[in-house]
C-alpha cells in the first residue's frame, strides 16, 4: 500500500516536525560482521559516556529459508549517537538462551537507573512469551535476570527513576478470552519496590482511546523525563482485513505507526496528554516495501541530546532507523487540543 494511500484510508497524519535521518537505515544486515539479516527493534541508551545499542537479529537457519529462523541480541557502541560500530559477536547467542522452557529472547528496552543499566526484554518459551527485566554489567560482557513475568506479557519499559519510593514499568499484556477473543491489546502500569516484584497494576491506555489504533497498543520507548512530564512514545496497531500480502507472509495486515503522551511527574497513572495524530507513520521506501513484514514503524528508544528527541525505531521487521524531533515539539503535540 502507498503512502497516499495509507494517510486517506485512515485519515492518518504525521508530525511536521519529525525529521527522518537522511542515510537511513543507520542499521541493517550489511554492518553486522556475523550471520543477520532481520536488525530492528533496537533498545538504545547513553551510558559511560557512550551510545549503547542493543539489537535484535533475526537470521535465517542454513542462510536460506525465512520459514525457520532464530535470534541472537547484538551490541553496537557509538560516541554519536548515529554511527555504530557492532561487536564481532553477539551480547546474546541464541544457543545461551535455547535451552529447557526457554526459546529465544529479543526486543530490547535499555534503560540507565541511579547509574546502572538495565534491560527489559521479552522471551519466547514452550508455554508462552514472558516479559523480563536484567541488570547488565558495566563491561556489557555479563548480565543477571532480575525478573521475568507469567505469559503472556510483553513490551516492557523502565521509567528513569523511582517514583515515590518505587519503580515504575509500562507493558502490554496480552488477553484473548478477557477482550472478547480479539487481538485487542492496551497499555498497563505496574509497580515495584525491587525489580523483581511487581503488582499494584492498572489499565493506563486503551485502544478505544486512541483513535489511530483498533488492535494493538503499547509502549515502545522507555519513558523520557522532562520538567513538563515523562514523554511517553508508543506503538499502535491499525488491522485492516483488505490488506494482503505485504511481506514474507500470505498476509500482513496491520499498519504499525507511533503516537505519544506526557505523563505526570509525581504520579505517571495520570495522562496530561496524547498526540491526537501519529508521530510517525510508515512513509518512506524503507517503511513500506520489501520488508520482512512491511508498513512498520517500531520506536524501542528515545534519547534528548541537547533540546532535539533522537528516536531509534525498526523500520519493515527489517533495519534500525533514526529519526528526530524538538523536545518542546513533542510536548506541544501531546497537549495540543
Amino acid at each position: 500500500m502507498e503512502y497516499k494511500d495509507l494517510v486517506k484510508k485512515y485519515n492518518l497524519k504525521e508530525s511536521k516536525d519529525i525529521l527522518r535521518y537522511k542515510s537511513n537505515p543507520i542499521l541493517s544486515r550489511k554492518d553486522i560482521p556475523y550471520n543477520a539479516h532481520l536488525i530492528f527493534n533496537a533498545g538504545v541508551t547513553k551510558f559511560n559516556n557512550k551510545y549503547i545499542m542493543i539489537f535484535r537479529n533475526d537470521y535465517y537457519v542454513n542462510n536460506d529459508s525465512i520459514t525457520k529462523f532464530h535470534t541472537d541480541l547484538g551490541l553496537a557502541i557509538s560516541s554519536d549517537g548515529i554511527h555504530f560500530k557492532v561487536n564481532k559477536k553477539p551480547f546474546i547467542k541464541y544457543d545461551d538462551i535455547n535451552k529447557g522452557e526457554n526459546v529465544r529472547i529479543y526486543d530490547p528496552r535499555l534503560i540507565v537507573i541511579s547509574n546502572d543499566l538495565y534491560m527489559c526484554f521479552a522471551l519466547d518459551t514452550h508455554h508462552g512469551i514472558r516479559g523480563g527485566i536484567m541488570k547488565i554489567n558495566k563491561d556489557l560482557k555479563s548480565y543477571k535476570i532480575i525478573s521475568l513475568s507469567t505469559p503472556d506479557n510483553r513490551n516492557m519499559v523502565l521509567f528513569p527513576e523511582k517514583i515515590n519510593g518505587m519503580y515504575v514499568r509500562l507493558e502490554r499484556p496480552m488477553p484473548i478470552y478477557s477482550r472478547r477473543n480479539k487481538e485487542i491489546f492496551d497499555t498497563w502500569i505496574s509497580y515495584s519496590k525491587d525489580l523483581k516484584y511487581w503488582g499494584e497494576s492498572k489499565l493506563l491506555l486503551a485502544t478505544e482511546d486512541v483513535k489511530y489504533c483498533n488492535c494493538k497498543l503499547g509502549p515502545a520507548c522507555p519513558p523520557l523525563k522532562t520538567k513538563k512530564g515523562y514523554i511517553v512514545i508508543f506503538h499502535s496497531v491499525i488491522k485492516d482485513e483488505e490488506l494482503g500480502k505485504n511481506g514474507y507472509e500470505d498476509k500482513w495486515q496491520k499498519v504499525y505507526v507511533c503516537g505519544v503522551m506526557l505523563l505526570d511527574l509525581k504520579d505517571p497513572s495520570k495522562i496530561l496528554g496524547i498526540s491526537n495524530n501519529p508521530l510517525l507513520i510508515p512513509k518512506e521506501e524503507y517503511e513500506l516495501k520489501d520488508g520482512f513484514r512491511n508498513n512498520v514503524i517500531f520506536p524501542c528508544g528515545v534519547l534528548i541530546n541537547k533540546d532535539t528527541c533522537y528516536i531509534y525505531y525498526g523500520a519493515n521487521d527489517t533495519s534500525t532507523c533514526l529519526a528526530s524531533i524538538k523536545v518542546n515539539k513533542l510536548i506541544e503535540y501531546c497537549l495540543k487540543k
